[in-house]
């Protein structure tokens, strides 16, 4: 009874390098699924406590989601900016029983002789406590703020004009100033709409209270907030953020947990494999298959808890840093913190175990149940039979990625880019069940070659065609490596090609200006009047929500113009391909792909959402084939301002002028400077991926240098007896090097044409053109892998021929 647990005891103890890549296999699984682990529960958990609103129990919002769908189709997505209420909600939240007062909270940007402000209504200070430290409370035509003094005349620009206006009081918050209520809320550029509400209580009311008051008379025209949710009031960007997180813990994370496991199993099914001659001795002698399960099984629970442990730890750390690097970068708010609990390193750990308990079962399964010397025979000579399980199901994954290349090949736009999305997990899913026949299928392609390059690369040819197994577990993982690393990767290269392509070509101005908040209104007006200035146009940029396939919302980025069409196509160079530009209210000119997208022509209505949230349906007048590259949607301005939350415009593009003479509208940039400072803001949106491929990579490169590793070591016998019949040392090194390039350029074939398959329709569906794979980044992923591979074989080889020939 005790035999099998003696024996799984001994072998770790006596023979602790036959578990070393067993181990490190199952602890790099570990590391990947408890980082993303942690992020998924960060982004589940993620709260931002209140500051401005921390004096105010109850904050009366908007919804700042977009829905859509219904029933079990329902869903939402964050609204590009930030979702108002109107005005008249603050009379209502103060007639519920136990307020003691609604107060409206009004926040926008604004510009005075120093530089940038943030504004608001004085009202506000009612929750916030900002005191004066001189003079009063500002009236009509008056503000207060931190310089200057009681009496002087302060010149401010907001986003309804450039006006002076007399210093009412003064206080201690630097770069902000008050106006009166009906003033902030006529000169915030979105009239007649409030950020929120702080209810304040009578003496003695309850918070939950006074919030269920609030929440019978607001009814579903707002959302009632307490506590850690006034946070989320306060910065909006945290529904972003969460989106972020769960989207790189959850979908990444489930892509990787998947090729984690995959991988680790077949590591510890080449493991379990290799000591097919131990087990058939242990036949021989008496064993019953019962007690070789359970010394497997024994020997599984030894190590996989130990590795599981071990590579939660670097994964709290990789979680750590990738979070970081996401609240430097603004994809999460500085008060955000990362949220590490025991639930995703139990789990990273349970699941390692079981993967591990499942691959060893599998792997022991036919070695445990056949006769002690049909064991021996077929653990000197592998022997490829088809699995009644495994081939179906391999067969059924191939046919798949074909069915999915074939239908993403003739589909467009944004339904191209999803099911191009299913090609590269059907075929990594058919590599990875139909290994060793794929094996020995590039085994037989690529070992043609090898015969003609002398005695020891036809020995290497012969035999990576009969250990297909072998040589299918030191496959995998470099297919893994290739294809996933290059989707990511040359996605993003093939959209920054095409992007910076349609600038070079649609952007005509000679200058473009910039300014901090934004450009006065008057702007554009100055800009025509500039000497030289052919023709100018203002340019608010933001974000909308425009119709996905399958019913969807997705962002898209929009234009607001002020000026006419016929200077608009002076500066920017759209590629009109139907209809004609008109910037009149309720019409919009859309980038023909989304057109697409929407299932919509030209004259149809497309339905969308403003950056609030607001709903509207804009007739479509033009479609053009530069959206990527300038702007996806261009519309009036006046259909966008009243919906941002800063309604200066962005930029002011101009045909003439010179830098001088535009300089006091704010920074003048020429055309190329513009260029690159767009490519800059690119790259930061293509970090993420950039990262998961880093990761995902690295881990199956990890992988495949510990296979080749463990196949080295596991051949010292087969070595040592090369060695007995004549051949030199080089010799064997030389087949080994050639195994290994073998392994290495098969690896390389299968991930790129599984990429290829991936990325052509996915890039012809997103951009209209095919992949763009940049040479020296290619060379560098297919270079990196040959020289690993080639490492990780030279080195365990050269240590297994210094010993004796026959030693085990």
């Amino acid at each position: 009874m005790f035999l099998p647990n003696g024996l799984a005891r001994a072998a770790v103890r006596f023979r602790p390098a036959s578990f070393v890549g067993t181990f490190v296999a199952l602890a790099m699984a570990a590391l990947i699924v408890a980082a993303c682990g942690i992020l998924l529960e960060t982004g589940l958990r993620a709260t931002v406590p209140p500051d401005r609103y921390a004096a105010a129990p109850v904050v009366v919002a908007a919804d700042q989601k977009a829905h859509y769908g219904h029933g079990d189709g329902a869903d939402s997505e964050p609204v590009p900016d930030r979702a108002r209420l109107d005005a008249s909600l603050v009379t209502k939240a103060a007639s519920a029983p136990g307020a003691r007062t609604a107060v409206a909270d009004i926040t926008f940007p604004a510009k005075g002789p120093r530089g940038p402000l943030t504004a608001h209504n004085w009202s506000s200070t009612a929750f916030t406590g900002d005191p004066l430290t001189t003079g009063r409370a500002p009236g009509p035509g008056e503000v207060a703020l931190a310089q200057g003094a009681v009496g002087d005349q302060v010149t401010l620009t907001t986003p309804d004009g450039t006006r002076a206006y007399r210093v009412s009081g003064t206080t201690s918050a630097p770069d902000t100033v008050w106006f009166t209520d009906p003033e902030a809320l006529r000169l915030s550029g979105h009239p007649g709409r409030i950020d929120a509400v702080a209810v304040l209580p009578e003496p003695g009311v309850a918070t939950d209270t006074l919030a269920a008051q609030v929440t019978h008379v607001v009814g579903r025209q707002a959302e009632v907030h307490t506590g850690d949710a006034r946070g989320a009031v306060e910065d909006p960007t945290l529904d972003e953020a969460k989106e972020v997180l769960t989207g790189i813990g959850g979908s990444f994370g489930g892509i990787a947990a998947m090729v984690a496991v995959f991988t680790a199993a077949g590591t510890v099914a080449l493991a379990v494999g290799q000591r097919a001659r131990e087990f058939a001795l242990l036949r021989a002698v008496g064993a019953t298959p019962r007690q070789i399960r359970r010394t497997i099984a024994t020997e599984t629970l030894l190590i996989a808890p130990l590795a599981g442990a071990m590579g939660c730890l670097p994964g709290i750390a990789l979680a750590g840093w990738w979070f970081g690097q996401l609240r430097d970068k603004g994809a999460v708010p500085e008060s955000v913190d990362l949220s590490v609990s025991w639930i995703p390193l139990v789990s990273a750990a349970g699941a390692v175990l079981v993967t591990a308990l499942l691959a060893g079962y599998m792997a022991a399964h036919r070695s445990s149940r056949i006769k002690p010397g049909q064991a021996l025979s077929e653990a000197s000579v592998e022997r490829l039979r088809f699995g009644w399980i495994r081939t179906p199901l391999g067969i059924a994954a191939a046919a798949g990625g074909f069915v999915c290349a074939a239908l993403a090949a003739s589909q467009t736009g944004e339904d191209a880019a999803n099911i191009a999305l299913g090609v590269v997990m059907l075929f990594m899913l058919a590599v990875a069940l139909l290994g060793p026949l794929v094996a020995r299928l590039c085994a037989a392609l690529f070992g043609l070659p090898l015969r003609g390059a002398g005695a020891p690369a036809l020995l290497a040819a012969a035999n990576s065609r009969t250990n297909a197994r072998r040589l299918a577990s030191a496959i995998t993982p470099i297919v893994l490596a290739m294809a996933f690393s290059s989707v990511l990767v040359f996605m993003h290269t093939s959209e920054d090609r095409v992007t910076e392509k349609q600038q070079h070509a649609g952007i005509l101005a000679d200058h473009i200006v910039t300014a901090d908040p934004g450009l006065a209104p008057d702007a554009v007006r100055r800009a025509e009047r500039t000497p030289e200035v052919t023709a100018a146009v203002g340019l608010l940029k933001a974000g909308i929500l425009v119709p996905a396939s399958g019913g969807g919302l997705q962002s898209a980025s929009a234009q607001g113009v002020t000026g006419s069409a016929r200077d608009l196509a002076a500066v920017q160079d759209l590629d009109v391909e139907q209809g004609r530009l008109s910037l009149k209210p309720g019409e919009i000119a859309v980038d023909a792909s989304l057109a697409d997208n929407a299932h919509r022509k030209l004259g149809d209505r497309l339905p969308l959402r403003l950056p609030d949230g607001t709903r509207a349906e804009p007739r479509i007048v033009a479609t053009y084939g530069r959206g990527l590259g300038l702007s996806q949607v261009t519309m009036a301005r006046a259909d966008l301002a009243p919906h941002v939350t800063s309604a200066f415009d962005t930029e002011v593009w101009t045909k003439g002028g010179t830098k001088t003479s535009l300089a006091p509208l704010g920074t003048v940039l020429d055309r190329a400077d513009h260029t690159a400072a767009q490519s800059v803001d690119r790259e930061l949106n293509a970090w993420a991926n950039t990262v998961m491929a880093a990761v995902l990579g690295g881990f199956a490169a990890v992988a495949a240098v510990n296979t080749l590793v463990m196949t080295v070591l596991g051949r010292r016998r087969e070595l040592g007896t090369l060695r007995l019949i004549g051949s030199t040392r080089r010799q064997v090194l030389r087949m080994v090097r050639w195994e290994a390039l073998l392994v290495a350029l098969a690896g390389i074939v299968l991930g790129t044409a599984i990429a290829l398959a991936t990325l052509v329709p996915m890039t012809k569906g997103l951009t209209g053109e095919g992949p763009y794979i940049p040479p020296l980044v290619y060379c560098a992923f297919a270079g990196a892998i040959v020289v690993l591979g080639l490492t990780a074989v030279t080195l365990p080889a050269r240590a297994a021929l210094k010993g004796d020939t026959l030693d085990e």
